[in-house]
């Protein structure tokens, strides 16, 4: 008799403000958020991927209004694309709303990175 446990261990998250829960919060996992990033290089072209960077190694950042504006229509680039699979397509969907809506309210997009605690 094997159940899967229902207390799991903490892992590390990127939370997004201007989110869709109580808190304007979102919070998604480092190691989704880095495969998201691979997808995102193939939107912009060669000189413009430094500014994509970011997303490969997430660290606590604020983003300006006018950037994230910018990285929400490359975000939603990847989650129209149907060769992609569902669930990075939802991530994508779900940052580059966070990201319309900080730059539709013209401020600025804050990320923070949450690792596990230490045991």
């Amino acid at each position: 008799m094997s159940r899967k446990p229902a207390i799991r261990e903490a892992e590390p998250s990127l939370v997004v403000s201007h989110g869709c829960d109580f808190f304007g919060e979102d919070r998604h996992p480092l190691k989704d958020v880095a495969a998201l990033s691979v997808y995102l290089e193939n939107t912009v072209p060669y000189l413009d991927r430094p500014a994509v960077a970011p997303l490969a190694e997430p660290e606590s950042r604020t983003l300006p209004d006018a950037e994230a504006a910018w990285l929400a229509e490359h975000l939603l680039k990847v989650a129209r694309n149907r060769r992609i699979k569902p669930g990075v397509a939802a991530l994508a969907r779900s940052l580059a709303d966070a990201a319309g809506r900080a730059a539709a309210e013209g401020k600025s997009w804050t990320w923070t990175v949450e690792r596990s605690p230490a045991p």
